[in-house]
């Protein structure tokens, strides 16, 4: 049975990728140079970028000893090779062996290999490691293990085949059992597997593990138990020796009998035959093991099932076993299976019906569920479902049954017990469908999850291996592989190695390597996503085919393509342009579509090419650079283009390619000789033909002034394309030409204006040169240059009048052939020559109308007008009137301008004009003369600053063309245009103010305003601006405060910002310098945005002025990207800067808000709202630059009113019915926010009706009428009676459901009501806190409160001093300082030895538990001025406490405060924690207090019973419903009381109260009203003052709890309220001294030590048998009522009525819990987060507890836990959680404080390492905070985490702390009288304490005695020994 290694043989093959060359003697593997490199995806080469070598590319093996070619050669042979094929699965296989089992180790990767007579091991490369020789062996199935072969004569030489291989990771041994030896296992060594570590040389039958018949399956696994590692087995029945052997066995693997079942669990079966179970394959999750087997029913069921069973890991006695049947839908019986997280995979086989073989998924939480479904039957029902069919059983033939244990049982013992039904077997199948189905039979199934996504692993029995990817209720098979030889069976051992990476495959003769996703095969990102392999994807920034993780930023958008998602791989979707000129360097812009973002220092780049190009990236288009032209290869030759590769890279990554093409238009005529015009504008290029110079551009460069025929591919011209070309198309004359003789040719020709034969344009004259000619451009010489002009009488001369008074030498003459024009005399026919011309024509006149003075120049433009200034000097007439003609201004025959004589006012008529010897022309436009009137102005004030627009309201002002305005000396510029009955006008600064006449200028006539003239004004004045924020969105209404304002016609909010090109584009057009306004329209608003110069944008809005001090703005909204530089007033012009308005703030725009839909899942959704209930809308920055009366929120047609706004949250009370929706908003009402100019539209809204009272149940109706009828025949009144009780219980019934309906819409709508208002009531608690402060206790107080909790308020009274003792003072105090002294020698309060002042006093037996924690409190008084040294003392008495309770049981210390130890530690933490208190913790508790006062008073509180409505404790829950209406009360409060102090007047002071509240609940809200910022100390006392009405008709009326009116009734008297008294809302009230006798009683505010608390009246009171009530009595059933019931039934369910009802009002605790959550959970993060730093006492505390647990052994983390829970959690913050008042001066009621020990309870809920279960029957304050506890529990555990991985704190440290504490709090209060205290204790026990000290050798040393005697003789006058 030995082994041997032989890791070198041959018989074992083991094929893998030859390793890399280590010492290659050529540099072809080596990375290209910068200047050779070439990317083969673009084939072409990339100069200046790095390149990844691929660690594939080697040297080839011929290479390999020398490099006959160079370096450069070999490197661009390597790059033109293609890439290697993907490496081969490593495989090993050994010739002659039968491989059965494999196994690995975990961590290692070392694999093991069973096999037929052998055990190899391999590494995880599959190279051989070790081999063990298991066989074969001299055996027999029928015998024992024997040694003497003569004991088994049957006995042959027998081959071992392996059954079973595991590997033991804690004993790090490897199980291995064969069948030889009746299936005996052995161990062997993980490093070696030759090496045997343990062989049972004559092993029992309880050590026969595996089965003795090779096809006989057996699995197993190993399993860790605590401090061991135990085997579970799982066999089939083999052979006649086997009988006996369980099916399932737990086995040890250590001891002194491995493999042994003895003391463990069997599954105990009675006849195994019958069931004869075949196993398939065992797995283990973190809790159980599961076994997958076939078996049959029982022998009466001949029928296989498949079955998996269940038992717990730590389940030695398999009393957990529970089967359940496995049905996958239409298959066979089950072959292979895996476990998964989440689900169980099983392979299934062919089913009768044709089916295929398939795989099934079953849910791991449904298997489970039907498990325990099963188990609970068996356990609680006797297995029997509600149906009463037999649903669980005890299977296997045992004597167990099924039983009816209490319902908890299966809770109680979840993996079973002695006394619980085993082994249980459920009869429900649990069935799943088909995922996936095969061809081949499944015989091996493997799962493996990761990034989310489950992959399955199937082997078939033809060898093949199926990769498929689980996906939903679909199997998909992406890949399959032939990995085994063909008809050889893959092994159910399929296995995943611990990286995920490989999975190793066997087969009978093979063990593969094969890699669980092949990214790396797929070269480029089209394959890899058609792959469909889920493990893969493109990761596009690296350029491959990878995993998930192996993608760096696979998490972001597009960087991580995935084929199962919407992936489409980068690619170039257009070009712009798609070519471009080589010549010409520009832009080229690449749309890829879903290219991921980058890094801020990161960049694409282009390569065309070999040319780099940097990438600007915005969105999906990427703009580069193409290369300039030197940088470009040469075309090709006889093309006329160069195509390169284009490349979006990253780094040396291509994310995407294309190709692109520069062309050469010059190249492009070359193409085709014979036609160069059409081959270069009808190519594909953008190429032009310039027909002068005859060349073929790009672009438009063509010269000026020469011709551009464009290229076919331009759009929208019309000379463009071959057929604009010049060219000849053909001979017209005749074809035959003789030689010799000269002829002439006629040519069909087109397009030759292009050509040069167009004339040119038309010039009126142009010189021309001169010179001869001969043959072909054959020049004479000119002597110097000759030039003749050539001139065109038709130029400049349009008209007859022009022509004839052109220059006589040109012989032009007007000639009326054919068109009537300008000719050259010779040219024109002799009778066409006309001597005289037309009549003038008149086209236009400016202006139509004059002032009646004349003098206004006026313009007439026509033709034929004259042929010189003499024809028309006197020849014009305007409105029958001369008009005299301007020399200056005159043109020929073009234009007259004329000045107009006087006329009388109203004279029209047309102009004339009369050239002598022709006929007058006559306008169609008549001349009126009028007179312009001036009546009024407006405005008739401006500032003196100017910037005022004036209008001029009169009559014909519209006179004339010459018109401007003056006010004072001052122009007033005019704008346009001048109306008839206005002129508006912009005023001038003036340099004083006062009056200014108003005057208009008509030309040469002027008019002056008569009756009113303009007043200059002060300028206006500014001196506050508020609010200074707003939007981005703009429209913040902004109040401007100041002097003057109302003088400023259009003030503006002007902001000034620095904007780019593209948001100045976007936003604003340039402004009009003159922008006109048409006469009669309304004025047009300003522009709202305009770019100024600079590169500035002004963005203005209108303000509106309210009055002469206030004007009202809103804000200008500004575009996103833009940086407001100035923001400003525009008062006419007087500019005011924001700041300076403002009193230096400047103002702040701040980002638009963000608002979440009100359906979040579904936007388009409709959001349903209940009537009356408060929407909560979530966002971002909402109160950033809005208050919340600014917002408004409407739906529909209606508001919903804001009640809070916050930065993250916006809540809004909607309209109590569904409002109407607006014009075109659909069916439903929109939910619309605005927020100044920003809208935001949250989606439809739909209101939910009340529903409709269900229907009495058909099934009801049917049977009273069914009784109805046959009871109506028998007996009529029985009829009748039943009808009548049917309909009161329907009533019953009914209201009950309206009861539940209302409540169950209330509870929610309630509670967020409530915290609406409490968070407003919170945040105006908060702006008091600013300024009166958190009321915290001084030190002392605190100090004394915590220390002496039980002992009042004042513990420690200065003793009264008698007579004569007066005398005794001096030697008193001396002792009580010697006493000091020596309670500072650590030796006399511990010693050394067990005599100690401490152990002496609580070894008495005297000495109560009241007394050691009284004791121990005056040392901390006394000790305080040293607590270094009183927490010395408490480190040494923790150490002692702890040795002490180590011996029992160390969870019980510090559980109770019994010894002093404990108390010293509480008073220490309360010491030490003072400052955190004030500092961190002390807000959120004072405002979780507040908060709970708040809701409290809100509703009506009982002030007998003391029940309220609102409350989280049930036993103080008023379950009645009772009528209440808060009213406001006006207290008038005098001078200097509470928050009128320092006021000298009286104030009314409003204050809330409930119309049902008690005079005595009225006053305490009042006082806390009045007194809101004063300590509680410091206020009046409730009792001492009375409650005064003051009415008008009433006077003034003292008002109390009990008077004549009272009302008293059955002996019940009830209390008085302000109901009783029918105080109305908004009365006025006054507290008043309270008379006593006719004096006032005194209104001492706090006595230095007060004798009590008030207790208020919670008891039912009796007053000479009168009981007292006020909201309910205490037993509401007066006797009357008792003896009206009638019959005892009708009285038993009205009592059931009134039991069950009250129930429904505990949803008030709901309300109240969902209100004050947030404070809650405000509170407990404050107490348990170390966002701060974490108290050094708190660190020191736990780490001293960490030394402890350390020092005496104990590992126990439960222990540990509940060390520290009790010293800090329980101890101290409990405390300050259930008693404020020991931190605040506060007043804290009953009902508060009845909700603070149920948060305080919560809290210590959460303490707790028990798991916290809640039932049926839990309290309910526990089920109110049953689902939070849990989140609570993780934050104790993160807070004990946190500090323990903190810094330690050092001695030193901790010293220091102490004495900066003890220097805070030197003066410790009433130290004096804590010694004096102190040393009464030590008196009565005086004798034992002397003989403690006297005993003991070191206090004898130190005298510790002697001096204690001293300390009495002082302090008592006693006689001692001294």
């Amino acid at each position: 049975m030995g082994g041997r290694r032989s890791p070198g043989r041959a018989a074992f093959v083991s094929t893998s990728p030859p390793p890399a060359w280590t010492k290659p003697s050529c540099a072809c593997h080596q990375c290209p140079g910068p200047a050779e490199r070439r990317s083969s995806s673009l084939g072409a080469t990339l100069p200046r970028r790095p390149l990844r070598c691929s660690p594939l590319r080697r040297c080839p093996r011929a290479m390999t000893p020398r490099c006959p070619l160079g370096p450069r050669l070999l490197r661009v042979l390597l790059l033109c090779l293609p890439l290697p094929p993907p490496p081969r699965a490593h495989r090993f296989s050994a010739p002659n062996t039968t491989f059965n089992h494999l196994a690995l180790a975990p961590g290692r990767g070392t694999l093991y290999v069973g096999a037929v007579n052998r055990l190899f091991q391999l590494s995880p490369e599959l190279r051989l490691q070790a081999v063990a020789v298991t066989g074969p062996v001299f055996d027999s199935p029928d015998c024992v293990p024997f040694r003497d072969p003569a004991d088994c004569p049957q006995a042959r030489l027998t081959d071992n085949t392996n059954q079973l291989l595991l590997v033991s990771g804690r004993a790090r041994e490897l199980v291995a059992c064969g069948q030889a030896r009746q299936g005996v296992c052995e161990k062997r060594g993980l490093e070696d597997v030759a090496q045997v570590l343990y062989q049972a040389e004559d092993p029992g039958d309880g050590q026969f593990v595996a089965a003795n018949a090779p096809g006989v399956a057996t699995v197993g696994l190993v399993v860790a138990a605590p401090g061991r590692d135990l085997l579970l087995v799982a066999r089939g029945l083999a052979g006649k020796l086997s009988g006996g052997v369980p099916p399932l066995t737990v086995r040890q693997l250590a001891g002194p009998q491995p493999f042994s079942s003895e003391g463990l669990g069997r599954l105990v079966v009675g006849d195994f035959s019958d069931y004869n179970n075949s196993y398939v394959a065992a797995f283990a999750d973190a809790r159980s093991a599961y076994f997958v087997f076939r078996r049959r029913g029982a022998r009466a069921q001949a029928e296989y099932r498949s079955y998996v069973a269940r038992v717990c890991l730590g389940d030695a006695n398999l009393y957990s076993y529970v089967e359940v049947p496995l049905a996958c839908r239409g298959q066979g019986l089950i072959q292979a299976a895996s476990l998964t997280p989440g689900a169980l995979l099983a392979a299934f086989a062919a089913g009768p019906g044709g089916a295929r073989p398939a795989l099934c998924a079953f849910p791991l939480a449904e298997l489970d569920s039907s498990m325990e479904r099963a188990r609970r039957l068996c356990y609680t029902a006797g297995g029997r479902g509600p149906s009463g069919l037999e649903e669980a059983t005890v299977e296997y033939g045992v004597t167990s049954r099924c039983v009816a244990l209490p319902p908890d049982s299966p809770e109680s013992y979840p993996c079973g017990d002695e006394h619980t039904p085993s082994p249980i077997a459920g009869r429900q199948p649990l069935e799943a469908r088909p995922v996936l189905q095969l061809e081949q039979p499944i015989s091996a199934v493997a799962g493996l999850q990761t990034d989310g996504h489950t992959i399955a692993f199937l082997g078939d029995t033809q060898g093949q291996l199926h990769k498929v990817f689980l996906n939903g209720s679909q199997g998909q098979v992406y890949h399959s592989q032939q990995v085994g030889p063909p008809g050889s069976a893959i092994s159910p051992d399929l296995l995943v190695d611990s990286s995920g990476h490989h999975l190793y495959v066997l087969t009978a003769q093979q063990v593969d390597r094969v890699p669980v996703a092949a990214c790396p095969q797929f070269p480029d990102c089209a394959g890899c996503l058609q792959a469909r392999d889920p493990l893969c994807g493109w990761c596009v920034l690296q350029g491959r085919c990878t995993p998930k993780g192996q993608c760096g930023r696979a998490a972001q958008a597009n960087q991580w393509l995935w084929s199962y998602e919407d992936g489409h791989c980068p690619h170039v979707q257009s070009l712009l342009p798609a070519h471009r000129p080589r010549q010409e360097q520009g832009q080229v812009t690449l749309s890829v579509p879903w290219l991921p973002t980058l890094a801020m220092d990161e960049y694409f780049h282009c390569a065309f090419g070999d040319y780099d190009s940097l990438a600007h990236v915005e969105g999906p288009h990427v703009a580069c650079v193409t290369p300039p032209e030197d940088q470009l290869p040469l075309n090709p030759p006889g093309t006329d283009h160069v195509t390169l590769p284009l490349a979006l890279m990253f780094e040396d990554v291509a994310v995407a390619t294309t190709n692109f093409s520069f062309y050469d238009c010059s190249a492009v005529q070359a193409l085709e000789a014979a036609a160069p015009c059409r081959a270069c504008v009808g190519s594909l290029w953008r190429c032009h033909w310039c027909s002068q110079s005859n060349r073929c551009v790009y672009g438009e460069h063509c010269p000026e002034g020469e011709d551009t025929i464009y290229s076919v591919q331009e759009v929208d011209i019309q000379v463009r394309g071959p057929g604009a070309c010049p060219r000849v198309e053909g001979l017209a004359g005749p074809l035959l030409v003789p030689v010799g003789w000269e002829s002439r040719l006629a040519l069909r020709v087109r397009n030759l204006q292009h050509f040069g034969f167009r004339p040119s344009m038309a010039q009126r004259e142009l010189p021309v040169p001169i010179y001869v000619t001969r043959d072909k451009g054959q020049r004479l010489d000119n002597a110097h240059t000759l030039h003749v002009t050539l001139y065109d009488c038709a130029v400049d001369h349009p008209d007859c009048s022009r022509c004839q008074a052109a220059n006589g030498s040109l012989g032009c003459v007007w000639c009326s052939h054919g068109q009537p024009a300008c000719r050259y005399g010779p040219l024109c026919p002799p009778g066409a020559v006309e001597l005289l011309c037309p009549t003038p024509s008149i086209d236009t006149v400016e202006p139509l109308t004059g002032p009646p003075e004349g003098g206004l120049a006026l313009t007439i433009q026509g033709s034929n007008l004259g042929r010189d200034f003499a024809e028309v000097q006197d020849a014009v007439k305007v409105a029958g009137r001369p008009c005299s003609p301007e020399p200056s201004l005159y043109r020929t025959s073009a234009r007259i301008v004329c000045v107009t004589a006087p006329a009388p006012n109203g004279t029209t008529g047309p102009i004339q004009v009369a050239i002598k010897n022709r006929p007058p022309g006559i306008s169609t436009q008549h001349f009126t003369y009028q007179d312009p009137i001036l009546l009024s102005l407006s405005p008739q004030w401006g500032p003196q600053a100017g910037g005022t627009q004036l209008t001029i309201h009169g009559q014909h002002l519209q006179t004339g063309g010459d018109i401007s305005a003056f006010v004072g000396e001052q122009p007033c510029p005019i704008q346009e245009p001048v109306c008839p009955e206005s002129i508006v006008c912009h005023t001038m600064s003036q340099a004083s103010p006062g009056e200014a006449v108003v005057r208009v200028v008509f030309g040469h006539a002027q008019r002056t305003l008569p009756a009113s003239s303009f007043q200059y004004t002060a300028n206006p004045q500014l001196v506050a601006a508020e609010p200074s924020v707003s939007f981005r969105g703009g429209g913040r209404l902004i109040r401007v405060r100041g002097t003057g304002l109302d003088v400023v016609q259009q003030p503006l909010l002007s902001v000034w910002l620095e904007a780019t090109a593209e948001v100045q584009a976007r936003g604003a057009q340039p402004p009009d310098p003159s922008p006109r306004r048409s006469c009669g329209a309304p004025a047009a608003a300003p522009q709202a945005c305009i770019p100024l110069e600079g590169g500035l944008l002004q963005c203005s809005t209108v303000c509106s002025v309210n009055s002469s001090s206030l004007l009202v703005c809103h804000s200008p909204a500004v575009p996103d990207g833009v940086h407001p530089r100035r923001v400003f007033f525009a008062l006419d012009n007087v500019h005011v800067d924001f700041a300076s308005a403002s009193g230096g703030q400047d103002f702040l725009y701040q980002p638009n808000p963000r608002l979440a839909p009100l359906s979040r899942e579904e936007p388009a959704r409709p959001y349903r709202v209940k009537p009356g209930n408060v929407l909560d809308v979530e966002g971002q920055g909402l109160n950033l630059g809005i208050s919340k009366e600014e917002v408004r929120v409407h739906i529909g047609d209606g508001e919903c009113l804001v009640k809070t706004l916050t930065l993250t949250h916006l809540y809004c009370e909607p309209p109590p019915r569904a409002p109407q929706p607006t014009n075109g908003s659909g069916t439903l009402p929109q939910f619309v926010v605005q927020m100044g100019n920003v809208r935001l539209a949250l989606g439809p809204v739909q209101y939910e009706t009340e529903p409709a009272l269900s229907p009495f149940p058909v099934e009801a109706q049917v049977g009273l009428g069914m009784g109805a009828a046959v009871l109506i025949a028998a007996v009529l009144l029985l009829s009748l009676m039943y009808r009548h009780k049917s309909k009161q219980a329907l009533r019953d019934y009914q209201k009950v459901l309206v009861q539940l309906e209302n409540l169950e819409i209330g509870v929610g709508d309630q509670c967020r009501k409530e915290f609406t208002d409490l968070m407003t009531e919170m945040t105006d608690l908060s702006s008091d806190l600013e300024a009166s402060g958190i009321p915290f206790l001084d030190y002392h107080t605190y100090a004394e409160r915590v220390f002496f909790p039980g002992h009042g308020s004042c513990p420690l009274q200065p003793t009264l001093e008698g007579p004569g003792e007066e005398a005794r003072r001096v030697p008193v105090r001396q002792g009580l300082t010697q006493l000091s002294n020596l309670l500072n020698s650590k030796l006399f309060l511990l010693t050394v030895r067990a005599v100690r002042l401490i152990r002496t006093l609580e070894g008495q037996p005297g000495f109560s538990q009241r007394d050691r924690c009284h004791v121990a409190s005056l040392l901390s008084l006394a000790l305080h001025g040293k607590l270094e040294y009183l927490t010395d003392i408490l480190r040494t008495l923790l150490s002692d406490l702890a040795a002490h309770y180590v011996h029992r049981n160390p969870k019980l210390m510090l559980r109770r405060t019994e010894t002093m130890a404990e108390k010293l530690l509480t008073d220490w933490l309360s010491a030490c924690l003072y400052a955190f208190l004030t500092e961190v913790a002390g807000e959120p508790l004072y405002l979780l207090l507040r908060a709970i006062q708040y809701q409290v008073d809100k509703g009506p509180v009982d002030a007998v019973t003391g029940k309220a409505k609102r409350t989280l404790n049930d036993s103080r829950l008023l379950r009645e419903d009772v009528d209440f209406r808060p009213l406001t009360l006006m207290v008038l409060v005098g001078p200097g009381a509470g928050g009128a102090a320092g006021s000298s007047a009286t104030q009314r002071v409003p204050a809330r109260v409930l119309d049902t509240d008690t005079i005595t609940q009225v006053k305490e809200k009042v006082l806390d009203q009045v007194y809101k910022g004063t300590p509680f100390s410091q206020r009046p006392s409730v009792h001492v003052l009375d409650l005064e009405w003051r009415s008008g008709l009433a006077g003034h009326l003292t008002l109390s709890d009990e008077d004549l009116t009272s009302v008293t009734q059955n002996r019940w008297k009830r209390l008085n309220t302000l109901q009783h008294y029918k105080v109305p809302d908004g009365a006025t009230v006054r507290l008043i001294p309270r008379l006593h006798n006719g004096r006032a009683v005194s209104q001492s505010l706090a006595q230095s030590c007060p004798l009590g608390e008030n207790v208020p009246m919670l008891e039912d009171g009796e007053e000479g048998g009168v009981r007292l009530w006020h909201l309910v009595k205490a037993t509401e059933e007066p006797e009357e009522a008792k003896e009206r019931r009638g019959s005892l039934r009708e009285r038993d369910r009205e009592r059931a009525r009134a039991k069950a009802i009250p129930e429904i009002y505990l949803t008030r605790l709901l309300s109240m819990k969902g209100t004050l959550q947030k404070f809650v959970d405000d509170t407990f993060q404050a107490i348990l987060s170390v966002n701060r730093p974490v108290p050094i006492a708190v660190k020191y505390l736990f780490d001293l507890l960490d030394e402890l647990a350390g020092k005496h052994g104990i590992e126990d983390p439960e222990t540990l836990h509940i060390w520290k829970t009790n010293s800090l959690l329980l101890r101290f913050w409990v405390n300050a959680l259930k008693k404020p008042q020991l931190i605040f001066d506060v007043r804290v009621s009953d009902n508060v404080d009845a909700v603070l020990a149920v948060i305080a309870q919560t809290f210590i809920d959460s303490c707790t390492v028990s798991e916290h279960k809640v039932g049926r029957d839990s309290p309910v304050n526990k089920l109110l905070y049953a689902r939070e506890i849990p989140r609570y529990k993780q934050m104790v555990e993160r807070y004990y985490s946190d500090i323990r991985q903190s810094s330690a704190v050092s001695y030193q440290e901790m010293n220091s702390a102490l004495a900066e504490l003890s220097g805070n709090y030197a003066s410790a209060p009433h130290c004096l009288e804590a010694l004096q205290e102190l040393y009464k204790h030590i008196h009565r026990y005086y004798d034992q304490i002397i003989s403690a000290l006297e005993e003991d050798p070191v206090a004898q040393k130190m005298q510790l005695a002697c001096r204690l005697q001293q300390v009495a003789a002082l302090v008592e006058n006693k006689v001692t020994d001294l």
